[in-house]
């Protein structure tokens, strides 16, 4: 009995141990994604709330934020390096209360990262050239432009009137 007891419990700490991820294979997306410039750095050239949603890829509320509603026709730059990511031609109501595209303007601009963080599986877009949080990636946009919802947060764009 006793052995049995033991055997189980050098299995089950052999299981958990054996799922760690020092050897690097199984890291999340914040331990992925390397930030151009230390966080201190960005700190002082963001706002309080580009820096929350930014480097600590925070989400803003659903239908609290700047741009959820907007359909004025321009662009949507990063915050933090003007560079142009999504169009408004792009741009949908999603009904989720967050600025919804079918696509970034330049693929090149933005990454996917796999995301599991509180527990979901999501793909998370960051900045490529940054490595800042922009928003989410889902498979469920319109069908009729490529089937994707880069649903974003306001608070990681500047919106340039055309």
């Amino acid at each position: 009995m006793k052995r049995s007891i033991l055997a189980i419990l050098a299995i089950s700490i052999l299981a958990v141990f054996g799922c760690d991820n020092s050897n690097g294979q199984n890291k999340t997306a914040q331990e992925k994604r390397r930030l151009s410039k230390p966080a201190a750095e960005w700190k002082k050239k963001l706002t309080p709330n580009q820096y929350e949603i930014m480097v600590n890829r925070g989400t803003e509320p659903p239908y609290k934020n700047a741009y959820y509603d907007n359909h004025q026709k321009g662009v949507y730059v990063s915050a933090a390096t003007g560079e142009v990511l999504f169009s408004s031609d792009d741009k949908y109501d999603s009904g989720t209360g967050w600025p919804s595209f079918v696509k970034a303007v330049d693929p090149n601009k933005v990454e996917i990262v796999h995301d599991s963080s509180f527990g979901m599986s999501r793909d998370e877009v960051i900045e490529k050239s940054t490595g800042l949080h922009l928003g989410h990636v889902f498979d469920d946009g319109p069908a009729d432009r490529g089937g994707k919802r880069y649903c974003m947060n306001s608070g990681a764009l500047v919106f340039v009137k055309k």
